[in-house]
């Protein structure tokens, strides 16, 4: 199994589907990547030398800011907005979807589990 930036990447898939396991890093990259390196798309992640799988973890080192230092600038960036409290800041804040959908009936995975609230009863005469 090889093992690029942190992340074990499954010797059975091809190299363009493999290196997707990485965070930060999907098809297109992955495409980039392999082609910098000179290795074959459809070559599978055990079959790469020694060679190639450095060559890959270099180009993925000097070009490309993935896993924790992506995830930390992604954070440091919903932070600024929550702090400036500008409305996608807000929307962050409040838990709701920031670009812009319809809330009424949808959002569920931003907003979480449905919460029931009960109707109020009619007062009755007499």
């Amino acid at each position: 199994m090889a093992r690029i930036a942190g992340v074990d990447i499954p010797d059975n898939k091809r190299g363009e589907i493999g290196l997707t396991y990485i965070f930060g890093i999907g098809r297109r990259r992955a495409q980039y990547i392999l082609s910098t390196a000179g290795v074959n798309l459809d070559k599978k992640v055990k079959e790469w030398n020694d060679e190639e799988s450095n060559l890959i973890r270099s180009i993925i080192a000097e070009q490309f800011k993935i896993e924790g230092a992506l995830k930390s600038e992604i954070q440091l960036s919903v932070k600024r907005l929550m702090d400036i409290g500008c409305y996608r800041g807000l929307r962050h804040r409040k838990g709701l979807p920031v670009r812009g959908q319809h809330t009424k009936n949808n959002s569920r995975t931003r907003k979480g589990k449905r919460k029931t609230v009960a109707n109020k009863k009619k007062a009755t005469k007499g």
